[in-house]
């Protein structure tokens, strides 16, 4: 049986790691405990709260805020220009995630959302507007689908 090959571990401080492959812009701020995948890309002055996942093959635009305990799954997109390529950051809009938010994989956030506190996007949604605080939300273009005590009953 063969070991795993991981990526190799880049520590972000002291408790932080990224794994290589992955692209770190200049200006980023973590806070402690996260773990950021291989091949992700962090833009430029991001903020990433404690205790936050970022699993593989995410990109993540600049000036997007992720506050703590936020999950995000693998090949998650996070946009930040409203009218691209506008090259001006005037025009873009920066993507706010609340904490104990949940992001299933393979999903597409807009520019300029709000993603609510303990909020759920599910996987492979598209979101073109901001979720409310504790709700579940599904689907292109993703809509209301249950609030959050009803799917940790189902999950649990």
């Amino acid at each position: 049986m063969q070991e795993d090959i991981g990526g190799k571990r880049v520590p972000l401080n002291a408790t932080s790691n990224a794994y290589e492959p992955c692209y770190i812009g200049k200006g980023l701020v973590v806070g402690d405990n996260i773990i950021i995948g291989s091949m992700c890309h962090i833009g430029r002055s991001v903020e990433i709260g404690n205790g936050t996942r970022i699993q593989g093959s995410t990109y993540i635009s600049d000036c997007t805020k992720i506050e703590s305990n936020v999950f995000i799954g693998p090949n998650s997109t996070i946009l930040n220009d409203k009218y691209p390529p506008s090259g001006n950051r005037d025009k873009w809009g920066p993507v706010t995630i609340r904490e104990n938010a949940v992001i299933g994989g393979g999903v597409t956030i807009l520019a300029g959302v709000t993603i609510g506190v303990n909020a759920v996007l599910g996987a492979g949604s598209v979101l073109t507007k901001s979720i409310p605080d504790g709700e579940v939300w599904k689907g292109n273009p993703a809509s209301f689908h249950m609030q959050r005590k009803d799917y940790e009953e189902r999950r649990n």
